[in-house]
């Protein structure tokens, strides 16, 4: 099972090709076009449909792993059009993640992280009635990561790797019973690092200490599960829990508003608003650890004044949010203008409002 994780099969570039431009285009109408496709794919694997991983359990929607499969949630989570998500990390026999203070953890090779976005027909019961639209494969090999996404058909009965990405349609009643419809999009291979990068390099963004330091229900009950990974033998070096980051979560109206604010901006800003992002010659990090207020966008003007700025003079003006770029960019969806750029086609009214209620506090 390792192997899948590392090893290059010679003939991959025309199975894929071939699969992909003929069975899968057939099975589930998957959208190619040159634009979503690396030029090299020499790089993935012929790893054509997700129950070929082996790592869950039939039937494949229910989204229960396997025994060497371990479940995991954050405490604040990235924006996906409402989406829900399922995460899981798999780690090969003998081997742990090294803890890293602020980054993401140190996964072994061989390691594999699962992504499961799903919709709930009805939001008041999440659990019941759900279709799953995509799931997002991260493996760990030598020298990278590498990204994969795979699209469920219809049937729910499995789900097939696409290298440009597709659309697929949503409806969902939410809690309050209002009915939403949303042309939902798949990102393409390109796309994936274009948030995964860190200096360069693929990424992963939600294992860290600070997203993760919170309680999980297990099987043999509720632990933390930077303690559950600890007893498994999963994660060297942890330290004691008063050294250990801990974002709020944004949803939780008890926590303060400063600091739901800033793990909102942490999880879904931060893997491009950072030093090692690809954001990095805006000037605005977004990680929840910066401390300089200026870098954090408050009184800062924009490296490049243009459509994206909306005419505003800085990213935040405290006490003025309606004047403030930042929530500009969140209530935009219009190419060139919207942010996050990807993985957005409708508006986090939710967001808006905390981000809106943070800046309207500050003093001015």
């Amino acid at each position: 099972m390792n192997s899948i994780g590392h090893k290059i099969k010679s003939g991959c570039i025309v199975l894929i090709s071939v699969l992909l431009l003929s069975q899968c285009k057939n099975e589930m109408d998957v959208k190619i076009t040159d634009a979503n496709i690396p030029e090299d794919i020499s790089d993935y694997p012929a790893i054509k449909k997700f129950s070929e991983y082996k790592m869950f359990k039939f039937p494949l929607a229910s989204m229960q792993p396997e025994e060497s499969v371990i479940p995991y949630d954050l405490n604040s989570s990235l924006f996906t059009d409402y989406a829900f998500k399922k995460r899981f990390i798999f780690l090969p026999k003998g081997t742990a993640m090294d803890y890293h203070a602020t980054e993401t953890f140190d996964f072994p090779v061989g390691s594999m992280i699962f992504k499961f976005f799903y919709y709930p027909s009805d939001f008041s019961q999440p659990e019941k009635n759900i279709k799953i639209i995509e799931t997002r494969v991260l493996i760990k090999h030598e020298q990278n990561w590498q990204a994969l996404t795979y699209i469920w058909n219809d049937e729910q009965s499995d789900a097939v790797l696409s290298l440009a990405g597709d659309y697929a349609v949503v409806n969902w009643t939410d809690e309050s019973g209002k009915s939403f419809r949303l042309k939902y999009s798949v990102p393409g291979i390109l796309q994936c690092k274009s948030c995964h990068e860190y200096n360069g390099k693929i990424n992963p963004i939600g294992p860290a200490a600070r997203h993760m330091n919170k309680l999980y229900s297990f099987q043999n009950g509720s632990i933390n599960q930077l303690e559950y990974f600890k007893n498994q033998n999963k994660l060297n070096h942890l330290p004691s829990k008063e050294n250990i980051l801990s974002n709020a979560s944004w949803e939780n109206i008890h926590e303060d508003v400063s600091a739901r604010s800033r793990a909102y901006l942490d999880i879904n800003c931060s893997f491009c608003h950072r030093k090692e992002g690809p954001a990095r010659n805006s000037g605005l990090y977004l990680t929840s650890f910066e401390q300089n207020e200026s870098v954090l966008g408050i009184y800062k003007s924009p490296v490049a004044a243009g459509r994206g700025s909306g005419r505003l003079k800085y990213d935040i003006l405290p006490g003025k949010p309606e004047s403030s770029i930042l929530v500009y960019r969140m209530k935009s969806l219009e190419p060139g203008i919207m942010m996050p750029e990807l993985g957005k086609r409708t508006i986090h009214t939710e967001g808006v409002a905390l981000i809106s209620d943070w800046i309207q506090k500050m003093e001015n």
